[in-house]
């Protein structure tokens, strides 16, 4: 379909609740979404397209045509589009790694020597399941745990094939393993410890924990204090493994503290998760691509995907931002589990000292994941389709134009290579003939000389930029086209905007289309970071100007002579030297016969 019919079709969608479901030229299911009003959701999609994000811009020119099935609520519609996206895992949504499903723990009992291993599935193989747990990595956490707290073995050796063949690993000497690749341990320890393990897999805390310390307590009396020893230190790793176990299953958690941070290069979605007031145990997902977009949808999707279809859920979830659908969020999760689940946005407290701490959380993640290179890379990239370049800026020079009234006029050059400030190619400019402050003319001028130096060969001006930016509106950048024309070069030009607060807003084309970047935060960052840096060397050149004129004036040693009157002949003779090689005529033409006179006799008596 061509995009008028595609937006014809849209314009017919009825105005009720349900899901669409935009495909490519391929069939492929490239993006699901649910609304509340089809009509006015899907149109949005194909209309104004400069106000949408640029990844929506690309998924909306990648849409050969597009699926909608009409609900009955809004919560109908949230529950089929879970069922979509975790069917098609469209291209263009918020999703979860793969790994992120419910696994089973498996133990492998006719074994002579049962080992632990993960399963997406329950077979019918003679083995034991236990399940399902949350995410893979954290399930796996659980089976460290058992292995750690009962001295199970984790290397590579078979039993009973290995037994007494090698000397026991350092794992063993670290007290680590209870090294049942010795010959002298009995095949019924590992059976034991088995044993233990299962009745802790099905939930039997503190039956293990009671039959532990009443051996304790046996050795302790008959004085066998390390063996007493080594029992408490495996009591208290067996109530770790409880609490974390919880979690893990979704059991008995009372409180999930959401946290997610939207990097330049990845974001990072983050699980605390509380039993009995105590940090229990972090999930997280990392994102290998930034998404941009509104937090509150982001989030929303995360959450869902996250909690749906697991058996048990905490009584509360604090979440990072409002949810535009908390209510049919809410009656889902609750639905799922069997009990009311409540979504909570603290603004103050202890709660939000709780957000806080899963949002640091997610940005540390993010921080660690990510390369500073990497950072600056997908920052310039984003800048480039934002911009609708081919390519992403690598060298990026901006302008900005000094003055106060007519006197010092200066310009800066700021530069900036692969995100970062390259200071060696940073340039000044002393404004020339200027009849007073004009930012037009000024601007005009400074550009005309940086790339008429360019064309004449000049080294400190060899390098064209990709992109230039230019403090200020529409009219500075379109000063900036005019000289381009003038010279014969073409670089993409944008001014860059303040709001009232004098912080950058947008970027601006010459013919008015204002950028917004504020929803690009890494995007938002380096340009304000580019504009505050023009913005300072252009004032401390200006600051620099105003001090050697001022403070160092020869002119000032001179009697009758006062700031206006020094002014005044800097402006017209230039520089002190000028002045002094002037003649008696041109000094009393210039400043009055008297004063002339003076002048002249101070430089040549």
């Amino acid at each position: 379909m061509t995009f008028d019919e595609l937006k014809e079709k849209a314009h017919a969608l009825p105005l009720k609740p349900g899901v669409y479901i935009m495909q490519d030229k391929h069939n492929v299911v490239i993006y699901v979404g649910k609304a509340k009003a089809l009509k006015n959701r899907v149109s949005q999609y194909f209309a104004n397209l400069a106000s949408h994000t640029e990844k929506t811009r690309a998924m909306v020119s990648s849409i050969d045509h597009f699926d909608v099935i009409v609900a009955d609520s809004e919560f109908e519609a949230l529950v089929l589009e879970n069922s979509l996206i975790k069917r098609h895992q469209p291209h263009y949504n918020i999703l979860l790694k793969d790994d992120k499903g419910y696994p089973y723990i498996r133990l492998d009992v006719n074994a002579d020597y049962p080992r632990f291993s993960l399963s997406n599935k329950v077979s019918e193989d003679g083995a034991r399941y236990f399940g399902p747990f949350g995410s893979r990595s954290a399930t796996w956490d659980i089976v460290e745990a058992l292995r750690s707290a009962l001295k199970l073995p984790s290397c590579n050796k078979r039993f009973p094939r290995d037994v007494g063949k090698e000397r026991p690993c350092l794992n063993y000497h670290m007290g680590l393993c209870d090294g049942y690749c010795r010959p002298e341990m009995e095949p019924e320890r590992h059976k034991e410890a088995m044993d233990q393990a299962i009745r802790l897999l099905e939930g039997q805390f503190k039956e293990v924990k009671a039959d532990l310390a009443a051996e304790m307590e046996l050795a302790a009396e008959e004085m066998r204090f390390e063996k007493a020893a080594e029992l408490r230190d495996r009591i208290k790793a067996i109530e770790l493994l409880g609490k974390r176990q919880k979690v893990v299953a979704g059991s008995l958690a009372d409180t999930d503290v959401v946290g997610y941070h939207r990097g330049a290069a990845k974001s990072c979605f983050v699980v605390l998760h509380y039993v009995e007031g105590d940090l229990a145990a972090k999930d997280m997902d990392l994102i290998e691509t930034p998404m941009e977009g509104e937090e509150s949808e982001a989030v929303s999707s995360l959450v869902r995907q996250y909690y749906v279809n697991r058996a048990r859920l905490p009584k509360q979830i604090l979440l990072p931002c409002e949810l535009e659908d908390e209510v049919p969020v809410t009656r889902l999760l609750s639905e799922s589990c069997g009990h009311r689940v409540e979504l909570v946005t603290p603004q103050r407290g202890a709660k939000m000292d709780l957000i806080k701490l899963a949002n640091k959380n997610a940005v540390e993640e993010v921080e660690r994941a990510t390369s500073r290179e990497e950072r600056q890379s997908k920052t310039l990239e984003l800048l480039g389709r934002v911009l609708n370049m081919e390519a992403p800026p690598r060298r990026i020079e901006s302008y900005d134009i000094s003055n106060q009234g007519a006197d010092d006029i200066v310009a800066s050059m700021v530069v900036y290579v692969d995100g970062r400030p390259l200071k060696r190619d940073y340039r000044r400019f002393k404004l020339k003939d200027m009849e007073g402050p004009d930012d037009y003319a000024s601007m005009d001028q400074v550009l005309t000389r940086r790339f008429r130096r360019y064309l004449e060969g000049d080294e400190k001006f060899k390098d064209l930029p990709d992109v230039l930016f230019i403090d200020g509106g529409q009219e500075h950048a379109r000063i900036a086209v005019g000289v381009e024309e003038k010279l014969g070069l073409s670089i993409p030009v944008y001014g860059m905007v303040k709001d009232d607060r004098h912080r950058t807003r947008a970027l601006m084309t010459p013919e008015g289309e204002e950028i917004g970047i504020q929803r690009y935060p890494a995007v938002f960052a380096l340009v304000g970071q580019i504009q505050e840096e023009t913005h300072r060397f252009a004032i401390e050149f200006h600051r620099q100007q105003q001090s050697q004129r001022v403070k160092g004036s020869e002119l000032d040693k001179i009697p009758g002579i006062g700031p206006t009157r020094r002014n005044a002949l800097l402006k017209q003779f230039k520089s002190v030297k000028a002045i002094k090689a002037a003649s008696l005529a041109q000094l009393q033409e210039a400043a009055g016969k008297a004063t002339g006179k003076v002048i002249y006799d101070y430089f040549n008596s």
